[in-house]
């Protein structure tokens, strides 16, 4: 059995208009949000080996602060450009492509790509995870490149207004 954890990056700034999607920084409910939903993974004892995230600023930010909490260092986080703005269909062509030897890879990213992934391969309570949700999914599965529709189980969902798991 594989898990993959699926992290939705925390809030992000609108303050400046003029500034590209994918430079938007936290804002301050995101740098908030995303030391304590760390804490609730770390709590979970269920520590990914592997951790890659979209290289915009507001994903990464929010992988670094998770990578610090649960004991990884930054450099330790692998940036995946396709994550940014990627479908459904081009998540599930990366997580098969994860290394074979990882058995727990968490991911962070954007909606509506990792909604529709987690739906995709679980029964899942959400239409759109919310800012820094957590979507960790247990997969029946061996091997990354079986990844295939339904073959997951949501484990644990947890957003930053439920207040516990």
């Amino acid at each position: 059995m594989l898990r993959l954890t699926l992290v939705r990056h925390a809030k992000s700034s609108w303050a400046d208009p003029g500034m590209r999607d994918f430079e938007r920084p936290l804002n301050p409910r995101g740098t908030r949000d995303a030391p304590v939903m760390a804490v609730r993974v770390s709590e979970l004892r269920r520590l990914p080996d592997h951790l890659v995230s979209s290289p915009a600023l507001r994903a990464f930010t929010t992988a670094g602060v998770f990578a610090d909490r649960l004991g990884f260092s930054a450099e330790a986080i692998r940036l995946e450009p396709r994550i940014y703005e990627a479908s459904r269909e081009t998540l599930t062509g990366i997580v098969r492509e994860l290394d074979p030897k990882s058995r727990h890879a968490m991911l962070f990213g954007h909606n509506p790509g990792f909604s529709e992934l987690a739906r995709w391969l679980a029964t899942c309570p959400f239409h759109d995870m919310p800012t820094c949700a957590i979507a960790s999914l247990e997969l029946q599965i061996s091997d990354w490149r079986e990844l295939g529709p339904g073959c997951g189980k949501l484990a644990h969902y947890l957003y930053p207004k439920d207040g516990a798991d």
